[in-house]
């Protein structure tokens, strides 16, 4: 595997450190130290944190893109595709309970520091919604797909940040189980429409 170069590894620590401390709160000494170079050399990469920001902003739309395409391979059915999204709070429940959503934390901060670049952090959410109403258009439930899409996001912002003050992991994997039988419903509200309408025709 080839070595990651030092731009590659910046953007990685910055990501990390914007993360589990804040992007305000990150200073450059901060993430030259984490990855060990001089601010020199670290100065010949990014000359300010905003840029930094627009680095790590695009590595996470990166990274979303390959986690959607990846679920469209894992899952059979678009239930099976809804539940992947879903579980990822159980996949990284250690994380959200110590920092919260990756993807929330980031659009917040942003939002409050009224920062240019907080409708690119929203970009995010955009294409997990998108990914998500696909998901229920395949259900067959193409009049309502996007409000449905909304919901499961919403309520998957709702858990993390409830996971990340009360530090409860069974309160997680409760909440998505519940998200997962209301998954469930909806696809075996779709399968009996289809066996009425078979045996009407």
């Amino acid at each position: 595997m080839e070595k990651p170069d030092t731009r590659s590894i910046i953007i990685g620590e910055a990501d990390r450190l914007f993360y589990q401390q804040g992007f305000e709160p990150t200073s450059f000494s901060d993430i030259a130290s984490s990855v060990g170079i001089s601010r020199g050399n670290f100065y010949y990469h990014f000359k300010t944190k905003d840029e930094i920001l627009e680095a790590v902003i695009d590595l996470r739309l990166r990274n979303t893109v390959g986690m959607l395409a990846a679920w469209e391979k894992q899952g059979e059915t678009p239930a099976d595709r809804l539940k992947c999204f879903i579980k990822i709070l159980i996949r990284n429940q250690a994380k959200i309970m110590a920092y919260g959503c990756p993807v929330g934390t980031l659009s917040n901060e942003l939002s409050k520091l009224d920062h240019p670049s907080k409708a690119d952090a929203a970009r995010i959410f955009s294409l997990f919604k998108d990914w998500l109403a696909r998901q229920f258009k395949a259900m067959g439930r193409k009049t309502d797909a996007e409000t449905l899409a909304l919901h499961i996001l919403g309520r998957s912002q709702g858990v993390a940040s409830l996971a990340t003050a009360f530090k409860d992991k069974d309160y997680v994997h409760s909440e998505v189980d519940q998200i997962c039988r209301w998954i469930d419903s909806i696809e075996h509200a779709r399968d009996s429409n289809s066996e009425y309408s078979n045996r009407g025709s």
